[in-house]
């Protein structure tokens, strides 16, 4: 499925409580695994997605918890940095990044989850193509973002204390930490080849921060 072909299912269906737009059975299935929004996509768009690989033909999903007025209530997840650790370190030109990859044409789906889940929505979504002249800021936003977090980074290894890099922030876009123990009880440091050793003690990601969904919405409207 394509893109614009999601997001025109999707925005026929915003504003209707779950508890009108599913089965029982369906219900079911959301008030046991509460966080499980792939799942929630699966059955709005009657199709079978990848439980572990949420993207359409043509770009990628980012979804969003948000309130009844579309308000951010997280950010939203990118993806993990540690395979692409030296690319960011060496500055990479944008449009060449895994980065601009996964960001370069989204489809953005707030679900606002207030209240119990009969009467949780979704809400208009949003296509963002960076090909389209209508989201020229947005590619300038997020192409000035990765090329300052990368700095941050670099800066980061060589000048703090413990040699390893930190939370790093744009305007839209952050570097986070990201990460859980595997059955070892371990996390997974990120070794950098320019550096020749760990650069961090455990996993970092890209995120869209809140301030992104409130500037798309503005640019959209």
């Amino acid at each position: 499925m394509k893109l614009e072909e999601a997001c025109a299912k999707f925005n026929k269906l915003a504003g209707t409580p779950f508890g009108e737009l599913f089965s029982p059975a369906d219900m079911k299935m959301i008030i046991i695994n509460k966080g499980k929004t792939g799942q929630l996509l699966e059955l709005a768009l009657g199709m079978h997605l990848s439980s572990t690989n949420l993207d359409f033909e043509d770009g990628e999903l980012k979804t969003n918890k948000c309130d009844a007025s579309g308000n951010p209530r997280e950010t939203v997840f990118i993806t993990q940095i540690s395979s692409v650790i030296d690319e960011l370190i060496e500055e990479r030109p944008f449009r060449q990044t895994h980065l601009f990859e996964k960001i370069s044409n989204i489809l953005y789906v707030p679900v606002c989850k207030d209240g119990s889940p009969e009467t949780w929505m979704f809400l208009p979504s949003i296509h963002i193509d960076l090909a389209s002249p209508r989201f020229t800021a947005l590619r300038d936003i997020w192409e000035s973002d990765y090329y300052s977090i990368c700095r941050q980074l670099k800066h980061h290894i060589e000048t703090s204390p413990d040699g390893f890099i930190h939370t790093s922030n744009g305007r839209h876009i952050q570097v986070r930490s990201k990460d859980a123990k595997d059955s070892r009880g371990l996390y997974h440091p990120i070794f950098s080849d320019t550096y020749g050793r760990y650069v961090s003690n455990k996993n970092h990601a890209f995120y869209f921060q809140k301030q992104f969904v409130y500037d798309v919405r503005r640019m959209n409207g």
